[in-house]
């Protein structure tokens, strides 16, 4: 809300500014008689009806978007500033057609004194003034109505040095001096009115700021996981960047995982724009780096499968054939489905593996029942713990695998649930501790029957 009380308490000043200035320049022109004073004041009026409106106008346009206007309502400054420019030059047609009728009829020259100078140099510090304060403005909240307020008042103080050129002209007795500083006010509201016409109208018609597609690209592409910027859009509403983007990012990553993605993506483009409106549609892409397990894991994710235990292997040459690749899946379904409706779906995973890779790839399913949520249960009792503890430290081989600690105990109507925690040699590789921690398990429940299932946690001894 800062930078909508900073807009609008500069307008409102520019307001009384422009009021004040006007008035004197008009008086004083009537008074001696100076057609380039009275454009000049012309000009300022001009200028005080355009700082009316782009006051009335960012007391508007800085409002969020509602159901009616989606993109909020910025756009009513530029057109705010179309409306200036089409009067600028209805002023700047009429000062030439009069300033040429001055030229042709040799008016005589407007009364010389120290009055009209003393305006002239009070309205260029006042313009100055304000010309800064609004280009302060207009750069900090990015407001094209306050810009083009600055550049107003920027091209008033040419104005006022044309006007006291041609009062100083027609002092040393050049009576044309007054009529062509008036027309020369008019070529500069001329020239002013088309640069701002040209800025608008990029505006309306949603031109992309220059580097702006370049610069919200790196900002998106420097996001990890991104992999690629298919297409970006920008344009630019009122103060805000609007970015629509289509990004590549890689097909095995999860759902909370891309947008988180997609969060980073938007504080980046924030970062580097301020005030921006990222869209961001992700597309899954194949990596290069993709493996055949990580193939298949996307396979069976998008058909909403559950599966483990992926081996992946190539068979050797037989009989001049080439290699073939070897697929085995454990497929997990509801153990209450039919067997027939479960070999459909492990036939249609197998349709969908050979489509990715080839008809001549060989895959085996093997379907089990989906491991059901554990029962309630309770724990057990400290001496059956101690029990089944003293059991898992005779298994282990008191070398490798050795510290058989925190062990639970808890009995459910499915059977005893046991959970233990052992220490392994550091070295040893993942697969040479699992094989070692699985024997243990296996033993324990071939000698208690009544455990239903075993659930181990490896670590490296402590530091």
């Amino acid at each position: 809300m800062s930078g909508q009380h900073d807009k609008t308490s500069v307008a409102a000043i520019s307001i009384l500014a422009s009021g004040g200035m006007a008035a004197a320049k008009f008086v004083v022109g009537i008074a001696i008689g100076s057609l380039a004073l009275i454009s000049e004041a012309l000009h300022s009026s001009i200028d005080l009806v355009a700082t009316i409106i782009t006051w009335a106008v960012v007391r508007v346009s800085d409002k969020p978007a509602d159901d009616e206007h989606h993109y909020g309502h910025g756009k009513l400054e530029s057109i705010s500033a179309l409306g200036v420019t089409a009067l600028l030059y209805v002023l700047a047609g009429g000062i030439l057609v009069e300033s040429y009728s001055r030229l042709r009829e040799g008016t005589p020259p407007p009364t010389i004194s120290a009055v009209p100078f003393v305006v002239l140099v009070l309205d260029i510090a006042v313009n100055l003034w304000r010309a800064r304060a609004l280009h302060r403005a207009a750069r900090e909240t990015h407001s094209q109505a306050l810009a083009a307020d600055a550049l107003h008042f920027a091209s008033d103080v040419m104005g006022s040095f044309a006007v006291i050129i041609g009062l100083i002209l027609a002092a040393l007795g050049f009576w044309w001096g007054d009529a062509a500083a008036a027309a020369a006010v008019a070529v500069m509201i001329a020239a002013l009115g088309l640069r701002m016409a040209g800025s608008t109208v990029q505006t309306l018609v949603d031109r992309a700021p220059e580097g702006a597609q370049e610069k919200a690209s790196a900002a998106i592409c420097s996001v990890p996981g991104v992999i690629d910027v298919e297409r970006l859009r920008v344009r630019m509403v009122g103060a805000t960047t609007f970015i629509d983007s289509i990004v590549k990012v890689p097909r095995t990553y999860p759902i909370d995982r891309v947008e988180s993605i997609k969060r980073n993506a938007e504080a980046a483009v924030i970062k580097a724009f301020g005030d921006a409106d990222l869209s961001f549609t992700a597309v899954p892409v194949a990596r290069d780096n993709e493996t055949v397990r990580d193939r298949i894991m996307v396979i069976a994710r998008n058909s909403g499968l559950a599966i483990h235990h992926v081996t992946v292997h190539d068979l050797g040459p037989a009989q001049n054939s080439g290699t073939r690749l070897i697929v085995s899946i454990d497929l997990e379904v509801d153990a209450h489905m039919p067997l027939e409706a479960a070999h459909d779906i492990a036939n249609t995973l197998e349709r969908n593996i050979k489509e990715e890779f080839g008809e001549d790839v060989e895959v085996d399913v093997h379907i089990e029942p989906l491991e059901p949520e554990l029962p309630f249960g309770v724990d057990a009792t400290p001496e059956r713990v101690q029990t089944i503890a003293a059991a898992l430290a005779e298994y282990a081989d008191g070398s490798e695998i050795h510290d058989i600690h925190n062990v639970r105990v808890r009995n459910t109507d499915a059977g005893e649930i046991v959970n233990f925690h052992c220490r392994a040699t550091p070295s040893m590789s993942v697969i040479k501790v699992h094989d070692h921690v699985d024997a243990i398990e296996r033993a324990l429940r071939r000698a208690f029957p009544s455990v239903k299932r075993v659930i181990s946690h490896a670590e490296p001894p402590r530091a």
